[in-house]
């Protein structure tokens, strides 16, 4: 029913696929971090607008966010696109290290990467119009642009603001090691907050006849900010394993924003920032987990004097499974087929190797690039290492859309670096490089965007499908959205986005454009090295 169309969209992609990947390149060239990405979303935005699309900038009170439309009736089909990169992967595209010039060396870089992520799903967008306007085919196509991917920032939001309540289905592309649709474990849940800790009276700590002086430097002074903080970050670590029984996975991360902005040696540090991000099976672990540093945090600011401020940075939920979307999309993921990689790309991963003094190898790509696995046998994979109770595994902030309309999560395959041996690990760096050559990066990127252009246009040509996954929908939450069984935003409609609080970025100084940390001095970079590691 849906041949000509997919044909058409299929060719639309090749057709164009050259302009298509050098756009790609410009967004992995931005490396623009998480609200920060600037640069990043307003190229998306122009490009947007020139393909004929209603673009709303700055959507859901994001400055690097975008909500674009086009089309008119239903269905309303919505993917999105990201473009963040993540800080201290700095890497050029070259097979040995070398973090890019001009800037600090622990700079933002691409990993995934989220360039290829977003316009993977922008190729399906547009080939689909495209198959739109050839047939004269009715429905809407939205595209959401989705800052700040590596710290679960914008889909919550654009939730909680109302911006999916009207979708009728979604999907979801992310490069992964395989090719696949995901089953029933689907993402967990991602927390984050940032504490606050503020010396707003240091001089009160100790009565001033204490020490016989009039030198107001002799006084006693509170502890301050960032001892408050490093009590935090310690406190933590002991209550850690306490939290929540090693019986299933889940994990916490923490970032000091702001260590204390202390350069005299004789007055109290009054400000300290410590985000904390951690990610669980379920909203009941994040809830308890959430309740203990709250405590840990009220703990720090007695001890040093302090008050304490806790700002949400995001909440989101858990991951709401769609076996009828899975099985639309996989079967449009095999009529693209899998990716194939040619020699120019195998020949930079062999690179790679020889600089590592790794043999090189026929095939330096990881087994189950080039191979399509089915979705009931992808969850039984996934599912080995897990406990039967756990019902999610993975971090993502996709699983928004999940909650709102019935949703497709198409993995496609992205080089990772075979090992010589299962005790080796390349290092990260490689990754990244991959990551930014468009011979090794193409082939899946562009199955992506076949497979969602093919299972858009199924949607939009066999009403049978879309009625199937709608009632899956509805009986997985007991009546759709506000259902017995359906989950809201975690956050309110009236939250206010954490893009004001101090992320990493660049910056223009007067010695131009640097990383939040200056770029070190070449004569002396950070100083007499001590020690390195041992092994």
């Amino acid at each position: 029913m849906t041949a000509r169309e997919k044909s058409f969209a299929h060719e639309w992609i090749e057709e164009n696929a050259d302009r298509l990947s050098e756009f790609e390149q410009e967004i992995w060239d931005y490396h623009e971090p998480a609200w920060r990405e600037y640069r990043s979303a307003s190229a998306y935005v122009d490009l947007l607008r020139d393909e004929g699309f209603d673009v709303e900038e700055g959507s859901g009170g994001m400055p690097t966010a975008f909500a674009a439309e086009w089309g008119e009736g239903r269905p309303v089909l919505a993917t999105f696109s990201e473009y963040d990169a993540v800080p201290g992967n700095s890497q050029q595209r070259v097979p040995y290290e070398s973090p890019r010039e001009g800037v600090h060396p622990y700079a933002a870089g691409h990993t995934d990467p989220h360039s290829v992520l977003g316009v993977g799903a922008l190729g399906g967008a547009l080939a689909t119009k495209a198959a739109m306007e050839e047939f004269d085919l009715d429905g809407t196509l939205r595209l959401y642009g989705e800052p700040a991917e590596k710290v679960v920032g914008s889909k919550p939001v654009h939730a909680a603001k109302g911006y999916f309540d009207d979708h009728d289905a979604s999907i979801s592309y992310h490069p992964w090691r395989t090719n696949t649709t995901v089953w029933e474990t689907h993402s967990w849940t991602f927390w984050s907050v940032v504490f606050t800790f503020e010396a707003d009276e240091p001089e009160q700590w100790a009565p001033p006849d204490i020490v016989p002086s009039e030198d107001l430097h002799a006084q006693a002074r509170s502890p301050g900010a960032l001892d408050a903080a490093c009590l935090m970050y310690t406190n933590t670590k002991y209550t850690k394993e306490a939290m929540f029984p090693s019986t299933g996975s889940w994990s916490m991360s923490e970032f000091m924003m702001a260590g204390g902005q202390k350069t005299s040696d004789n007055l109290a540090p009054r400000i300290a920032q410590i985000q904390y991000g951690w990610r669980s099976p379920s909203l009941a672990i994040q809830d308890r987990i959430h309740g203990i540093l709250r405590e840990n945090a009220r703990h720090a600011a007695r001890v040093a004097d302090c008050t304490v401020s806790e700002r949400i940075v995001t909440k989101n939920r858990v991951g709401l499974p769609n076996h009828e979307m899975a099985s639309v999309a996989y079967e449009n993921l095999e009529l693209a087929g899998p990716p194939e990689h040619g020699e120019e790309a195998r020949e930079f991963g062999r690179e790679i190797q020889r600089n590592l003094g790794v043999e090189p190898m026929d095939d330096p790509f990881n087994e189950g690039l080039e191979e399509l696995v089915e979705p009931e046998e992808y969850e039984r994979r996934v599912r080995r290492n897990l406990p039967d109770w756990q019902e999610r595994f993975i971090s993502d902030d996709y699983v928004e859309y999940t909650w709102h309309a019935p949703t497709a999560r198409v993995y496609v395959g992205r080089p990772r670096m075979r090992p010589p041996d299962p005790s080796y690990s390349y290092p990260e760096w490689a990754y990244n490089a991959l990551g930014g050559v468009p011979e090794v990066t193409r082939p899946g990127m562009f199955v992506a965007s076949k497979t969602v252009a093919g299972t858009f246009l199924d949607l939009l040509l066999d009403p049978d499908r879309l009625a199937a996954a709608t009632a899956e929908f509805e009986e997985r939450t007991g009546g759709g959205i506000g259902g017995s069984e359906w989950v809201g935003p975690l956050v309110d409609d009236d939250f206010v986005p954490p893009t004001d609080l101090p992320w990493p970025e660049y910056v223009e100084t007067e010695r131009g454009q640097e990383w939040s940390l200056p770029t070190p001095n070449p004569e002396v970079g950070f100083g007499e090295r001590l020690t390195g590691t041992d092994r």
